[in-house]
């Protein structure tokens, strides 16, 4: 698992997937901003297996530590 934050956007993004694998993205599921506090895409290889999450509005959704370390 990597994450990787991009301040110019503030947005997040979880990968699950090895440095050496490779996916076709397949799809994309957007959780509901107003549960959430932030924007939360789930992305779906084509096979439907979940590859990665993006985080938007990530400095008010995740705990800064985390996106220190990022």
């Amino acid at each position: 698992m990597k994450i990787r934050y991009d301040r110019s956007v503030d947005a997040a993004y979880v990968s699950f997937l090895g440095d050496s694998e490779e996916a076709s993205f397949g799809f994309a599921y957007s959780c509901d901003p107003k549960e959430v506090g932030g924007q939360i895409n789930l992305n779906f290889d084509i096979s439907g297996r979940l590859i990665g999450i993006e985080i938007l509005q990530a400095s008010k959704t995740l705990p800064a530590s985390l996106i220190a370390n990022a």
